[in-house]
């Protein structure tokens, strides 16, 4: 994410400081490696209870193994703890903090949010989409 942060932040600058006229961006193979989403080829996925070759194996559980359905969206609270962050003692006595919320990012199919908000861009949205069409079809 960091890396992406700071492709989009050097096209912006870039973009910014060209004149109307010239305002070509050139984007290297690297840098869009960077913004496209990795999908696995599926000659190169794991299948459970199946080896290399192809051949069925016994599964290394011994129970089982338990088959989690993993969400398409996770919530991530952002809190800070004023106690802490304002030096201020710890006496339950006098003086009680609880977390203060910032707010909450939300991954959501592939995107993030921050309180509602979309952490990308639609330009770069549409930059990344570019670079994995130009990636999948050879560069």
């Amino acid at each position: 994410m960091r890396s992406f942060l700071h492709a989009a932040a050097l096209m912006a600058a870039t973009v910014l400081n060209c004149p109307a006229a010239a305002q070509t961006v050139t984007i290297r193979a690297d840098d869009c490696a960077q913004l496209v989403q990795h999908v696995a080829a599926s000659d190169v996925a794991f299948e459970p209870g199946v080896d290399l070759q192809g051949r069925f194996v016994v599964p290394a559980d011994l129970g089982g193994g338990t088959i989690l359905e993993l969400p398409s969206e996770f919530t991530i609270p952002i809190t800070v703890d004023l106690q802490k962050r304002l030096g201020i003692p710890v006496d339950p006595d006098r003086f009680q903090t609880q977390n203060f919320s910032v707010g909450t990012v939300v991954w959501n199919d592939g995107k993030a949010y921050f309180n509602g908000q979309p952490l990308q861009s639609d330009q770069s949205e549409k930059l990344a989409a570019l670079c994995q069409k130009r990636m999948g079809s050879g560069g």
